[in-house]
């Protein structure tokens, strides 16, 4: 049977539900005046989104233990149900997997990784993670959802995206969502990392090859495509004879700012020595580096004068030796009055950033994931 897009009722509903769970999420529990304030949502309808989440058993009502409460008749508390479902985040990279575990209040209770080969098959893959997540799960309550963060775009991710789907929705039985993992990292970054606080992120990943994500308004921002955020492929002026990139452009950032052109501009065999010749001094190995670092700036500047974010992350082991000269660049090339003391910050999640991501990817689709119609189910259940 079709799936119907959600009506305008059922999207304000929804947002209302997602902003009451958002809140006792930040904030813990929360009495139902407290969260009213908080929310800007009338009592009626507070009552009547409150009633459902108790309902779904995402929310739990009680009253402050003795010794935590003023005098008087103890007010009741709303606290999100820690064991109404967890959901699992998956970050599959070229030769690793990352999986974690988090309960109803998006705490995480487990985080592991586990190792393959490249040319190791997709379904060896997922017979890794699934066997990590049941490890982690142990004792734990049902599972809400599933997030999946993987490498690359377009196309390159929809070759395994309907199979990684489609085997983790039968074995478990619940929606599963996918996306780009460095996207996702831009989500966990904007949650848990450096981008905590901000609703508008731009987060670029110098690696490799180079990467990003952007959050608008606290979403995911994916464009029409499902290819918004890569900053890597954002062409930035040298003349006529700009490199020709992987992607079929040329002059991208990439071919200036990621790992295997950096090396081959520097004469260098690998990353550590480059880094090496550069704390060392070495004037040429210096020009290559500023260089990437003022195509970097040149890059964002472009994407800040579009997006006017609040923060932009830089993550990936090239950023600590362009920061500088990438913030100098940004601010050269951004007109004064748009920058307002922007500046470049550092990624502060670890290893685990793209499986985090694909937590919170769940939890933005909806907290409640599995109490709505799932799309990409053909039948509409």
């Amino acid at each position: 049977m079709a799936v119907s897009e959600p009506g305008v009722l059922e999207l304000v509903r929804r947002g209302h539900e997602e902003r009451v769970l958002r809140l006792l999420g930040e904030h813990g529990a929360l009495s139902r005046k407290r969260l009213e304030t908080l929310s800007g949502l009338s009592r009626s309808t507070l009552s009547d989104i409150v009633g459902a989440l108790q309902a779904r058993g995402a929310v739990v009502a009680s009253t402050p233990e003795a010794g935590r409460r003023g005098p008087g008749r103890p007010a009741e508390v709303l606290t999100l149900n820690p064991k109404a479902g967890q959901t699992v985040g998956m970050d599959f990279g070229h030769q690793r997997v990352h999986v974690a575990v988090a309960n109803a209040a998006q705490e995480v209770v487990g985080t592991a990784t586990r190792g393959y080969a490249r040319t190791t098959s997709w379904a060896r893959r997922l017979e890794l993670a699934c066997a990590l997540v049941d490890s982690l799960r142990a004792d734990l309550g049902a599972l809400q959802g599933v997030g999946v963060g993987v490498t690359g775009a377009g196309d390159a991710r929809k070759q395994h995206a309907e199979a990684v789907v489609e085997h983790l929705a039968e074995r478990w039985n619940v929606p599963v969502l996918i996306d780009n993992n460095t996207r996702l990292a831009a989500l966990a970054e904007m949650l848990r990392g450096a981008g905590s606080g901000c609703s508008d992120v731009v987060y670029i990943r110098l690696s490799h090859g180079i990467g990003g994500g952007i959050v608008v308004g606290g979403r995911l921002l994916r464009g029409a495509l499902g290819t918004a955020g890569e900053i890597g492929h954002i062409p930035v002026p040298d003349g006529p004879d700009a490199r020709p990139c992987s992607c079929g452009g040329r002059g991208c950032l990439e071919t200036y700012a990621a790992i295997p052109a950096l090396l081959r501009d520097g004469g260098l065999p690998d990353l550590p020595a480059a880094l090496a010749a550069l704390e060392g001094g070495d004037p040429a190995v210096r020009a290559v580096f500023d260089r990437a670092g003022r195509a970097l700036g040149m890059a964002l500047a472009g994407v800040c004068a579009t997006l006017s974010p609040e923060r932009i992350i830089v993550a990936g082991e090239v950023a600590p030796a362009v920061l500088e000269t990438a913030e100098a660049a940004l601010h050269r090339h951004l007109p004064p009055a748009l920058h307002h003391g922007l500046r470049l910050h550092p990624a502060s999640l670890g290893d685990e950033v793209g499986a985090l991501g694909a937590l919170a990817l769940v939890a933005h689709e909806s907290p409640l994931l599995s109490g709505y119609p799932d799309p990409s189910r053909k039948d509409g259940s």
